[in-house]
């Protein structure tokens, strides 16, 4: 003999004359509203998700404007290093070749008259001058860009520090968006509780 599976007439209703299975019924599960205590708070929630999520658009916005705004401070500091560069590269130069002068004159001071060794120092203080001068500009201007680019380097500092708290931020309202989701997206809740807190939150709204 071949077993015989048990019966059931769970959510089915049955013919009570005849015991037979008429037209079957599954009764349909009752939905559970939430309280418009729990529709409040979900309602909150979400309002307070969407004012997030503007806000850190607006700090995206504002992080990327800064970002560009370092950039190109960042090449103006470039164009002005290479510039200070070719100037000590110049001047490094411009001192070889005076030193050089100096040791061609003093070779050549016992063959000249005093005219003529006086016209060549002169020449050579004039120049040695000029270039003590040139040099003292250089560095104060190497002073001058030292100090933009230590201001530079803390602008970067905030702004990465900024960067950083957007990431959390941002996780952050993704974790909530996800709690809201599951908390309150896929519960059901009546329309009227719905209406009447809109009302609520329209008389105490601000003129």
């Amino acid at each position: 003999m071949l077993p015989v599976f048990a019966q059931t007439t769970s959510g089915v209703k049955v013919d009570p004359k005849n015991n037979k299975v008429g037209r079957p019924v599954v009764e349909k599960p009752q939905v559970k509203l939430m309280s418009r205590d729990e529709l409040r708070a979900c309602m909150d929630i979400s309002d307070a998700n969407a004012a997030e999520a503007e806000a850190i658009k607006a700090a995206q916005v504002a992080y990327k404007e800064s970002s560009a705004i370092l950039l190109k401070e960042k090449q103006e500091l470039q164009v002005a290093d290479e510039a200070s560069n070719a100037r000590a590269a110049a001047l490094k130069a411009e001192r070889e070749g005076i030193l050089k002068m100096y040791e061609d004159i003093k070779a050549a001071a016992p063959k000249l008259d005093k005219a003529d060794l006086d016209a060549k120092n002169k020449e050579y203080q004039a120049r040695a001058a000029a270039f003590d001068v040139s040099l003292t500009a250089l560095q104060a201007d190497n002073k001058v860009a030292a100090a933009k680019r230590q201001v530079f380097s803390d602008k970067v500092d905030v702004v990465n520090a900024s960067f950083k708290a957007l990431e959390a931020r941002t996780e952050a309202h993704f974790d909530k968006a996800d709690a809201w989701k599951a908390d309150c997206s896929k519960k059901s809740y009546d329309e009227a509780d719905e209406a009447a807190i809109k009302k609520e939150r329209a008389a105490t709204a601000k003129p």
